[in-house]
C-alpha cells in the first residue's frame, strides 16, 4: 500500500517563524537572550527536547521543571501567534487530491495536539486527518516513533474502510 506521512510545521503550514518567536519570548521571560537563528535550527524537535537543548546550550544549570516551565511558556506564546499562521501554498490541494484518489495519508508532528489541531484546521480539510502528535508517543523526532505510529494508524484506518 502506498501512503504518505507529512510533518505539519513548515511542511503543511507556514508556522516555523511563529514557533521561533514563541520560543524567544519564552526564553526572554526566563532571562535568556538567544539569537533567533540558534532557536530556528532546532525547530522540529519536540518542545521538551527543544527546551533541554536550549538550556544546555546556554550553560545554565536546569532541572526538569525548568524545561517544563519553558515549554509551557512557549505553548502560550505560540497560541498568541496562531493568527499569523497560514497553510503553505498547495497543501490543501495536495491533501484533497490524495484523498480524492484514495491514497492514504497522515500527519505526524512533534507538536502537541493542543497546538497542532488549530494549525490543521487552517488547512480547511473536508475530514479530520489521521494525526499523531508528541503527546501520543514515547519519543519525538529525531526518533521514528511519530512516523511508525502514523503508519500503523494508516494501516488500521484503511483496513476499516469499505
Amino acid at each position: 500500500m502506498a501512503a504518505f506521512v507529512f510533518d505539519l510545521d513548515g511542511t503543511l503550514v507556514d508556522s516555523v517563524y511563529q514557533h521561533v518567536l514563541a520560543w524567544r519570548k519564552a526564553l526572554e521571560a526566563e532571562g535568556i537572550a538567544l539569537a533567533a537563528w540558534r532557536i530556528h535550527r532546532r525547530i522540529g524537535m519536540s518542545g521538551g527536547l527543544m527546551a533541554r537543548a536550549i538550556l544546555r546550550e546556554t550553560g545554565r544549570p536546569f532541572a526538569p521543571e525548568d524545561a517544563g516551565r519553558l515549554q509551557r511558556a512557549h505553548e502560550a506564546a505560540y497560541r498568541e501567534q496562531l493568527g499569523s499562521v497560514r497553510p503553505l501554498p498547495g497543501a490543501h490541494a495536495l491533501l484533497s487530491d490524495l484523498s480524492d484518489r484514495g491514497v492514504p495519508w497522515a500527519i505526524a508532528t512533534s507538536g502537541r495536539r493542543s497546538s497542532a489541531e488549530p494549525a490543521v484546521e487552517l488547512l480547511g480539510l473536508d475530514r479530520r486527518p489521521v494525526m499523531v502528535t508528541r503527546d501520543e508517543v514515547p519519543h519525538a523526532k529525531p526518533d521514528p516513533d511519530l512516523f511508525v505510529a502514523a503508519a500503523g494508524r494508516l494501516v488500521s484506518h484503511t483496513s476499516r474502510m469499505p
